[in-house]
């Protein structure tokens, strides 16, 4: 089967700008593609770019789109680069539509739980008033950002703010050392703390031995995040025998269906989480998510409102995500508005 390809970069201002350890944000960037058969059917996908995370560059994700040429053949996957895997992500998600067709999901469950996403600082504690008030039981606050003793201190209110049968997760995005790690770790025990997240960073001189030291030696969960950002990062992890989570970002795996399967097969505590994609991600991802087998976590999808236009936004962020919202998102409404 051969295929006409298309692409489009974006550049979306973000409506309120998100701040993490890694920096400030205030626009996303990356990549759509179509594909269409002989037949007139046509799919899109969406090359979710996050450098900082480990993937491609917006620039590299369009020259490898641009090498792809006007039409490509059935051997598309194999012939892009391997360290392109936000764009082989977009294609997969567009072949397999293609593949499927009107074909029924049945794995697809009604609804999925959400966990509302806290902004960093004091700012949090209305947010978990005005989320809570919404149906929000997990919620997930950046910490890593301001002074950890300003941050520590926060802990205990934000702790004593959930709502009944409130759970928090905390994302220090690697911005900790050992110390600090082991600090906070002891302020988590017997706190409704559901895990802590990538609590130092990847590249960190023996990361691995240190994250699997903490997971030993504290109570509280440790979560993986970019210490999984790609198919090789997961297996490893998985050939290590780690029994803690991983957090899974569909929109940035370049062999989605074999590392699933992985996954799924070593009885994995898995939860997906958004990239902050686009709807057209947003989609791939979330149908990831729902044909998970294993245990349902609250999603890491509570993202939006989060583009200054609307029309790019995913399911608007709610204590549940239904399937039947899911399957709504038209990508082609997407893809032309960037026309």
């Amino acid at each position: 089967m051969g295929y006409l390809f298309q692409f489009r970069r974006y550049h979306l201002p973000l409506r309120a700008p998100v701040r993490t350890a890694h920096g400030r944000w205030t626009e996303r960037e990356g990549v759509l593609v179509r594909l269409e058969t002989a037949e007139g059917a046509v799919a899109f996908g969406e090359a979710a770019v996050l450098p900082w995370f480990g993937t491609e560059t917006a620039d590299e994700a369009e020259a490898g789109c641009r090498a792809v040429g006007a039409k490509a053949g059935a051997d598309l996957l194999a012939s892009l680069p391997g360290k392109l895997s936000c764009v082989r992500n977009a294609l997969a998600a567009a072949m397999g539509e293609l593949a499927a067709g009107t074909a029924v999901r049945a794995k697809a469950v009604p609804y999925l739980g959400v966990a509302a996403l806290l902004p960093a600082g004091r700012a949090a504690l209305d947010a978990l008033q005005g989320k809570g008030d919404l149906g929000f039981r997990v919620f997930k606050w950046k910490v890593g950002v301001g002074d950890v003793a300003d941050e520590l201190s926060l802990l205990d209110d934000l702790c004593g703010g959930l709502p009944t049968g409130g759970t928090l997760r905390l994302d220090a995005n690697g911005a900790w050392d050992r110390r600090r790690a082991e600090r906070w770790l002891e302020k988590c025990a017997e706190r409704p703390v559901e895990f802590v997240e990538q609590p130092v960073a990847p590249e960190a001189r023996g990361a691995d031995d240190l994250l699997r030291g903490l997971a030993e030696d504290f109570p509280t969960p440790i979560a993986l995040d970019e210490s999984v950002a790609g198919d090789g990062d997961i297996e490893r992890w998985l050939g290590a025998g780690w029994r803690g989570v991983f957090v899974i970002k569909p929109a940035l795996l370049g062999q989605v269906e074999a590392t699933m399967d992985r996954l799924a097969k070593a009885n994995a505590s898995v939860v997906f989480s958004s990239a902050l994609e686009t709807a057209v991600g947003a989609k791939a991802a979330l149908r990831v998510a729902f044909a998970w087998p294993g245990e349902a976590r609250a999603l890491g999808f509570g993202v939006w409102p989060l583009f200054a236009d609307a029309r790019f936004d995913g399911p608007q962020a709610a204590p549940l995500v239904r399937w039947e919202d899911v399957e709504r998102i038209n990508p082609e409404a997407i893809w032309n508005v960037l026309n």
